[in-house]
């Protein structure tokens, strides 16, 4: 995207051992330092093909292409940097990896992006990555769902960041309009931007004469994204810092951008003004109206901001007045560049980042703005609208599906360009709903076990376990789905389960019970029904009424075999004295052996014991320190079979 977004690089200096050198490279750290990026790279690139070799020189030719979106470039000497053996910061590993992918080589970018995370661990964006390791296969599943084509208002300069208002589209255009004064900006090497406009056939969507905006609203410098009001009488848009003949600069003597209105009165568009929480020293760009006008969103790298630049909101208040901008948080925001949001009567914002896996370059993401004003569910929109260049500035409107972005991948007229589309298929949030069937008893793996997805009682989906055990459906973010696994010799199993509401992965494992259960001398009948505990309240040995139930299966056992006899047996954790657990067990194993006397059950086919803590089955005795599951398994009730 060779417009002039956004945002002032962090400046090293470096020394040069031949002074010849080092007076081209100051020449080319001073073209830097102003932006002056196509003037820059030949500098650099005269000094280095003489061969001279430093992280800084490497550095900076890097970041002079990717600035300028010329990936290949700056593949080319993000390599040199590399090769040097350096240990950079994140960002040039973030940037080398994105550069090749843009390239097309994918291979060498994962490696690169390997790196990164394996280095940056804390970095958000390597989160993501290892959150979202399957990310092409979700961008695959939400591509072909668009109609587009060249908006019909292109030019061979930079033309991008379209609005429609009263059946006209609005944009951005460093088209020659034949202006006497051109003036170029060193760092695109093209006419500074401004707002221009295109009235659209009514009939076929297209786009008639483009003309420029002839008002205050267009200066000397830098114009784009405007935004209208409902009611015609409002514009926003972004500017360089520049109002009423005078150049806003930071400290570092840099004209940044800032956002800007205007009110129309009489005809005419009067009273430009950067708005009041912008500022000479940090970027304000691309204002998007939210449907009820009653908040602005805007990209940012305002102190606050998590990476490279931010997406904001702030409020309007009745009387045109602003409230305090917030950021939206690190839902949406990274460590790296979102920007052109867009948001919509559907509660979703729009918005292009370089920050979460893609497809190289920045790509158009949307995401669901929750009541609470947070940010969830982030997809990318996929390779229709997505490339492996810049894609952004996009915008829709909710009930035609029809809208149109910007990109400066290959195939257009210009360095950039706008693009009209007609969604035909609306993109859902899917997650991977998977996991492993297994024996309850022994935790086996079980192969070839049928699994049905059921949503309301309709049948959504059905599969057979593969030789691993495993299952996967594809499921909707935030819906509710019951599973059921089915296989002989089991007992049918029927789990709920509700999607979370970002597009991931949800594990749902299932253990099943045989349904045969084949008892012999010696073993735990209660394994049979999954019985691990006979529930009593603390320190009490009285039958709970929730562990009456597992009783009742142990009861009916017992009336359909006759013959059997059981030994009862309780066990606890190493908590409290020994003699106290073993007083506490050898009640409750009486409770046990009542309550199935008092059941029906002969008691001389009863027998029982209290065992207290002296049959650990894991490390976790007195004084040594254990988590609660760990002492869990060492409370535990058995009803081992002595005759049958």
């Amino acid at each position: 995207m060779k417009n002039y977004i956004l945002f002032a690089l962090t400046i090293i200096c470096f020394s040069f051992d031949s002074y010849a050198q080092d007076s081209k490279l100051k020449s080319g750290d001073k073209k830097y330092d102003g932006y002056a990026y196509i003037d820059a790279i030949k500098t650099y690139e005269r000094v280095a093909d003489k061969g001279y070799k430093s992280e800084d020189l490497f550095k900076r030719l890097g970041n002079s292409y990717y600035f300028n979106s010329e990936f290949e470039g700056a593949a080319k000497w993000y390599g040199e940097l590399f090769a040097l053996n350096a240990s950079p910061e994140a960002e040039y590993y973030y940037r080398y990896a994105q550069s090749l992918k843009a390239e097309g080589q994918v291979d060498k970018a994962t490696l690169i992006m390997n790196e990164f995370i394996a280095r940056y661990k804390n970095d958000s964006r390597a989160g993501r990555y290892n959150d979202d390791a399957h990310y092409l296969d979700e961008i695959r599943a939400n591509s072909g769902r668009y109609k587009i084509e060249d908006a019909g208002i292109n030019s061979k300069y930079s033309d991008y960041g379209s609005f429609v208002y009263d059946s006209k589209i609005y944009f951005a255009s460093a088209r020659d309009t034949g202006n006497f004064s051109q003036r170029k900006h060193k760092w695109t090497g093209e006419y500074f931007t401004n707002i221009y406009s295109a009235n659209l056939d009514a009939q076929s969507g297209g786009a008639l004469k483009v003309n420029k905006i002839k008002s205050e609203i267009n200066s000397r410098f830098h114009e784009s994204s405007p935004v209208f009001t409902k009611d015609g009488k409002t514009v926003y848009f972004t500017r360089n810092n520049y109002a009423n003949g005078k150049k806003g600069k930071d400290a570092g003597k840099i004209t940044l951008v800032r956002i800007y209105q205007a009110r129309l009165e009489n005809g005419k568009w009067i009273k430009v003004t950067a708005l009041p929480f912008t500022s000479d020293n940090y970027s304000t760009a691309h204002p998007s109206l939210s449907p009820d006008e009653k908040t602005l969103y805007f990209a940012s790298d305002m102190p606050g901001t998590f990476g490279q630049s931010d997406i904001y909101k702030v409020s309007i208040n009745v009387n045109g007045s602003f409230g305090t901008p917030i950021n939206l948080g690190k839902g949406i925001n990274t460590e790296g560049k979102e920007t052109f949001p867009y948001a919509t009567s559907e509660n979703e914002i729009y918005f292009a980042s370089d920050g979460y896996p893609g497809l190289g370059g920045l790509d158009v993401f949307v995401g669901q703005i929750e009541d609470n004003g947070t940010i969830s569910g982030i997809r990318n929109l996929g390779n229709d609208i997505n490339s492996p260049k810049d894609d952004f500035a996009y915008i829709i409107d909710p009930v035609s599906r029809k809208g149109y972005f910007s990109s400066n991948k290959d195939g257009g007229q210009g360095s950039d360009d706008i693009y009209k589309f007609l969604e035909t298929r609306r993109l859902k949030c899917l997650q991977e709903l998977y996991g492993a069937i297994t024996d309850s008893e022994n935790g086996a793996v079980l192969p070839e076990t049928k699994v049905t997805l059921y949503e309301n009682q309709k049948i959504i989906n059905s599969t057979v376990s593969n030789t691993s055990g495993q299952y996967s459906f594809s499921a909707e973010c935030g819906k509710t789905y019951n599973v059921r696994a089915e296989k002989p010799d089991y007992a049918t199993k029927e789990l709920n389960i509700t999607i979370g509401k970002a597009a991931g992965k949800t594990n749902l494992p299932i253990a099943l019970d045989k349904s045969l259960c084949k008892v012999a001398v010696g073993d735990d009948l209660g394994k049979c029904f999954g019985i691990k505990m006979i529930y009593f309240d603390l320190d009490k040995s009285d039958i709970r009424s929730d562990a009456v139930f597992d009783l009742e299966k142990i009861l009916d056992v017992l009336n359909q075999h006759p013959t059997m006899k059981l030994d009862i047996r309780s066990h606890t954790d190493s908590r409290a004295t020994g003699s106290y657990n073993y007083s506490l067990s050898d009640r409750r194993v009486k409770s046990t052996i009542n309550w199935l006397i008092k059941n029906g059950v002969d008691k001389n086919r009863l027998t029982g014991k209290g065992y207290g803590e002296t049959q650990l089955v894991n490390k976790c005795a007195d004084g040594v320190i254990c988590g609660e599951e760990e002492h869990q398994k060492n409370r535990r009730s058995q009803f081992i079979v002595t005759a049958l």
